[in-house]
């Protein structure tokens, strides 16, 4: 097993440029959970991108006229570096989660291939409920890595990192525990040898 935490795991791939193949592969599924994300939205809305890496996504929010502001967090410095050498302008923090709130809760959390890297996501679901977001806001997750995505299941070993190996129905009821309401998930990009980013979806009431 490797010695690598995440963090610097990302922050190589950042060197290398990995960064940009993740962006390509990711954004369909970042674009339909934004498409998501916008029919619970009906006015304008701040946001952040959990996990942002060089900031791709953060991008993609900041140039939707309803988006009042976006930022994005990551636990890589040389990842945060790129984002703002791109986006001078940009809001971007550096932060080893879960141990960080945003300076103002938000009105949308977007997050993709992050969360089943921490030790317990399921508990940090509940502080983006609690501290994250605002009455109304909502969290759209996106998860490559899950118990029925079986391409996904050897990714622990070949990463050499320890990840949160769940069902959906334990994201679920995980947003579910964590007080979320109108909780929906999909499997996006489906086909014969991948199960799909699972997305999922719910709602602080």
């Amino acid at each position: 097993m490797s010695a690598l935490t995440a963090t610097e795991l990302f922050g190589n791939w950042s060197d290398i440029g990995k960064d940009q193949g993740m962006e390509k592969g990711h954004s369909p599924s970042v674009e339909f959970m934004i498409s998501k994300a916008l029919n619970r939205l009906t006015d304008k809305f701040s946001a952040i991108d959990l996990g942002c890496g060089n900031g791709w996504a953060v991008r993609k929010l900041e140039a939707i006229p309803m988006c009042s502001q976006s930022s994005g967090v990551d636990g890589s410095k040389r990842m945060i570096a790129k984002a703002k050498k791109i986006d001078p302008d940009g809001i971007y923090y550096h932060a080893i989660l879960p141990n960080w709130s945003p300076p103002n809760p938000v009105n949308l959390i977007l997050s993709m291939e992050f969360i089943y890297y921490l030790e317990n996501p399921i508990d940090f679901l509940k502080n983006l409920h609690n501290d994250w977001l605002i009455q109304g806001g909502c969290l759209v997750l996106g998860l490559d890595h899950y118990i029925e995505n079986k391409s996904s299941l050897s990714w622990p070993e070949s990463l050499g990192l320890k990840l949160a190996t769940l069902s959906i129905e334990e994201w679920k009821n995980g947003l579910k525990s964590a007080g979320f309401s109108d909780i929906k998930t999909f499997q996006v990009g489906k086909n014969n040898d991948w199960a799909g980013t699972l997305v999922l979806i719910g709602t602080k009431m």
